[in-house]
């Protein structure tokens, strides 16, 4: 059974509703599965398995916040060597995701849509029941699968402190 939370996040001055429970640094990071590009299957963290694992959740790629996060990471991705991977989720269609990708030049960040089953959503803790799209978040998984780094934003519109991310993104390949 999802557990169901009301008292931990506002938008704006109302309480919503988010399922799943928190995760903490320690855990073992929660599997999830979602899809990508053509509706293809993924698990991230099975697919990157021995690489540190930077998951950012966006509430959806096509607003301002989630644009400039996206591209910063990117950004951010380019200069980092292959055993860091970023993964950018959001609730999007993987081909809004695909044609947003495209038309902002994100090519080193992998992007996937939680829209199916929201998997990722309930097992972190970040899907928003009012408006079915994720809380803002940053989670990293270190090569042994456990969570380094964990960061609930406290507002939608907040970015993540981007160099904080990246110092324990490499920090955490040990």
């Amino acid at each position: 059974m999802t557990t169901v939370r009301n008292d931990v996040f506002k938008i704006k001055d109302q309480f919503v509703t988010l399922y799943g429970d928190e995760v903490s640094v320690g855990q073992m990071a929660p599997e999830f599965t979602s899809v990508a590009s053509g509706w293809a299957s993924v698990n991230p963290l099975q697919d990157d398995k021995g690489k540190v694992i930077i998951l950012t959740a966006v509430p959806s790629l096509d607003t301002d916040v989630c644009d400039r996060e996206t591209r910063r990471f990117n950004e951010e991705a380019s200069k980092l060597g292959e055993d860091i991977v970023i993964y950018t989720i959001s609730t999007d269609f993987p081909m809004a995701q695909q044609r947003w990708c495209g038309a902002a030049g994100v090519e080193r960040v992998k992007v996937v849509s939680d829209v199916v089953e929201a998997d990722f959503g309930i097992k972190y803790g970040v899907l928003i029941k009012e408006r079915r799209y994720l809380r803002r978040s940053v989670f990293i998984v270190g090569r042994d699968g456990k969570l380094t780094y964990v960061n609930y934003l406290p507002a939608l519109g907040q970015e993540p402190d981007y160099d904080e991310v990246i110092a324990e993104a490499k920090k955490a390949l040990g």
